[in-house]
């Protein structure tokens, strides 16, 4: 079991004001594999301090060196690669191979993009007898998800840092142990003192304490709407810019002369990635009422492929989902969906065979939906596909947008014009065109509740700048 009993403040390891635990569960064995802090807001607050008092000399350090103590991380990041993305397999329960490569890599080549993009930014510009400046805006709490936790601290760490801030991050008490392990990557390559502080414990405790801090400048948040709302509703008090990035309920839309079997597939895999706990996952298949019995076979077809099993496993292509709690969350989507007359071709409620212990959920596929129904219009958060009819290109795109989120989406037609025209219909941050692939330094973000503000790319750093102008 791996014990970790210390926060990460103005560069040292120290006891928390709280002498609480919280136990992290692997949701493979439903073991107890570690424990951390249980934080309270007086640890949050030791570690504003220590983020405002370092302020000052980290925004005055170059781009060069800020550029370069990135790189450092990133470096130190790929040597433990091996090690964290075993941490976040137990953690979260991504099958091993999959979490090498987007538990670690992708926040690595993250990382590592920052010194390039520094150099696009206009940080001085002569506009008549103004120099206007874009300065970083201060101190930034970080609050971060479950899902793909290390991502999600490294796409708010990195361009804060880079912009000149200096960060408290509080990442997601179910899958905490990676952060430990960037905290100490930070202390190697040595950060200034109180430029980095890790903090623990719940959301609604340290979280907020965050939040509210009249010494946060800025808040950046990932998670789910509802949090997000409460997240805006207290920074509101000392009128604190929030980024947001919350839920989504994205939709596939394949056009009449799409190649039907590689876009149900890829809506599929996109639908069931990390076992359908990501905010991009396309969990709404829209497609014509002519082809729907075509696609319903081969979405079930797809649906078994998906082969649960022990995320170690090579053989694995679905962990199981992260608590107890999201897999009744889950089944409950399920059975809603039954009641309101949805057809479910595949997966159940049933545990899966031979799976006595875990918290597995069967890969479930629903037609005969329509778009007022709870399983199109809430985040499942889960392995549920609802494939929706629809009759001509305009019904299409209306049903897309119909919904409060607005993340992401795709769209498939054999011909790429008319899929970038029915794209660019769409009320949403992110959409890929026939399959195209998911690029790093583009904006992420969303319209509507899915929230506001970009991640990542230039756009991720231009996020934490603010902007004065000099009359002279």
């Amino acid at each position: 079991m791996e014990i970790r009993d210390r926060l990460y403040i103005d560069g040292q390891w120290v006891a928390s004001t709280s002498s609480r635990m919280i136990d992290v569960i692997n949701p493979t064995t439903e073991e107890v594999i570690g424990r951390v802090p249980d934080g309270t807001p007086e640890d949050a607050g030791r570690a504003v301090a220590a983020a405002r008092a370092a302020f000052g000399g980290w925004a005055g350090t170059s781009l060069t060196q800020r550029a370069r103590l990135l790189q450092a991380i990133a470096d130190g990041l790929k040597a433990r690669a091996e090690e964290i993305a075993a941490v976040i397999t137990r953690e979260v329960g991504m099958p091993l191979m999959l979490s090498r490569r987007f538990q670690v890599g992708v926040p690595v080549i993250t990382i590592a993009s920052i010194p390039a993009l520094l150099g696009e930014i206009a940080f001085e510009e002569r506009i008549g007898n103004s120099l206007v400046l874009r300065e970083p805006i201060g101190v930034v709490g970080c609050i971060t998800p479950w899902n793909f936790p290390l991502h999600q601290i490294i796409a708010k760490v990195a361009p804060a840092l880079a912009a000149g801030c200096t960060v408290v991050v509080k990442p997601s008490e179910i899958a905490p142990l990676n952060a430990f392990i960037l905290a100490e990557v930070i202390a190697e390559v040595g950060l200034p003192d109180g430029v980095f502080n890790l903090v623990m414990g719940a959301g609604p405790v340290v979280g907020e304490a965050i939040a509210s801090h009249p010494e946060v400048d800025m808040i950046s948040f990932t998670g789910s709407t509802r949090a997000g709302r409460r997240i805006s509703e207290l920074a509101a008090a000392t009128v604190k810019p929030v980024t947001m990035e919350l839920g989504g309920k994205s939709p596939t839309i394949i056009l009449d002369d799409a190649d039907l079997e590689q876009a149900v597939h890829d809506g599929m895999a996109w639908c069931f990635f990390n076992s359908g706990q990501a905010c991009v996952a396309l969990s709404r298949m829209l497609v014509p009422r002519s082809r729907l019995a075509e696609a319903e076979q081969i979405a079930v077809e797809a649906a078994r492929s998906f082969t649960l099993g022990d995320p170690f496993d090579a053989r694995t292509r679905l962990g199981p989902l992260t608590s107890a709690a999201q897999r009744e969350r889950v089944h409950g989507y399920i059975t809603k969906g039954l009641e309101e007359g949805a057809r479910l071709l595949a997966g159940g409620t049933d545990p899966p065979e031979g799976l006595d212990r875990g918290y597995f959920v069967r890969p479930a596929v629903f037609s005969g939906v329509r778009n007022d129904m709870m399983i199109a219009r809430e985040e499942i958060f889960g392995p549920v596909q609802s494939i929706i009819a629809y009759d001509g290109e305009d019904d299409a795109v209306a049903i897309a947008n119909d919904t409060e989120y607005g993340l992401c989406g795709a769209v498939w037609s054999s011909d790429p014009e008319r899929a970038q025209r029915v794209a660019r219909r769409l009320r949403a941050g992110q959409i890929q065109v026939n399959g195209a692939t998911y690029n790093l330094l583009a904006p992420f973000g969303g319209y509507k509740q899915s929230g506001h503000g970009r991640e990542l790319g230039r756009a991720g750093i231009e996020g934490f700048l603010t902007t004065t102008a000099l009359q002279l």
